[in-house]
């Protein structure tokens, strides 16, 4: 009985000393980039190993049906490679051409998590620009969504996604999805 109220007493100790900040809130502290441009380049690897030597041109992606009990989805975007990864646990599902923020307009990176989601957003500070499925993952507006895809960096900090591959992860994701970005 003795052994029982001890742990019990250690489990309320740890319940009030744990953070209740949420694991995956919101780090662009250089640990979280250098864990977010980790996490891209094994993406890049399992792309390989997934889709083959296909490439992802602008405005175009590949796609992989997935069991949903394969467990959570995350995303990881490569500025470098200019790609989303979609993963659902361990396994790759998607991969997307990205348009990232150009020079003096970058993309944040670090660790994120999609805050809120808008299937038809307008910018309020970028003359009112259309940004359809937007997934915003920063408090700053930054947002996974819809938009130009020439597969160089041009957008003003979002991540412009092939308009069909906008569409399809806007539906499987949710707040709360972690969104990795590395350089």
């Amino acid at each position: 009985m003795k052994q029982l109220a001890t742990a019990l007493a250690a489990i309320s100790l740890l319940a009030l000393t744990t953070p209740t900040t949420p694991a995956a809130a919101a780090s662009e502290s250089i640990e979280a980039q250098m864990a977010a441009t980790d996490a891209a380049m094994n993406a890049q690897m399992d792309m390989m190993d997934t889709f083959g030597t296909d490439t992802v041109k602008p405005g175009k992606y590949l796609w992989r049906d997935v069991p949903e009990d394969a467990g959570q989805e995350r995303v990881i975007i490569s500025l470098s490679d200019q790609l989303a990864y979609l993963y659902r646990g361990r396994q790759l599902m998607a991969v997307a051409s990205i348009s990232s923020g150009r020079p003096g307009y970058d993309t944040p990176t670090g660790q994120f998590e999609i805050l809120n989601k808008e299937r038809m957003h307008r910018s309020k500070k970028y003359e009112n620009a259309a940004m359809p499925f937007s997934q915003f993952f920063t408090s700053y507006g930054a947002a996974l969504h819809a938009g130009g895809n020439p597969g160089a960096p041009s957008s003003h900090g979002c991540v412009h996604l092939p308009p069909d591959f906008a569409k399809k992860l806007f539906t499987i994701t949710d707040v709360g999805t972690p969104v990795l970005i590395g350089a």
